[in-house]
């Protein structure tokens, strides 16, 4: 491709400011979810945070927003097959009989 058929799509500062702004608020409401014990669903609440987070930074300052839809989709597939494997070693854990040991 030639530089005269590579478009590059250039983001405002304004829109940086924005999404910087954001992740500190995020980061603030990861502080405080993890000042209170929430039970089982400590992991939950903060894998959801943390999963907001990582899609503003690849959104927006990896430029998958912006880019060839290509890379969404490849993102999108590694991503897909990460959760069948933990799906399926959770699916092994749960399915396993508890043996007492006798030691």
């Amino acid at each position: 491709m030639s530089e005269d058929q590579q478009h590059h799509h250039i983001i405002p500062l304004g829109v940086y400011i924005k999404v910087l702004t954001l992740l500190l608020c995020l980061t603030a409401v990861t502080v405080w979810a993890a000042q209170i014990n929430f039970g089982p669903w400590n992991t939950v609440i903060a894998m959801a945070i943390a999963s907001i987070k990582a899609g503003f930074v690849l959104a927006f300052f990896m430029h998958l927003k912006y880019d060839n839809k290509l890379y969404v989709v490849c993102f999108s597939t590694g991503l897909f097959f990460l959760i069948v494997l933990y799906f399926f070693s959770w699916l092994d854990i749960l399915t396993r009989i508890h043996v007492d040991s006798i030691l």
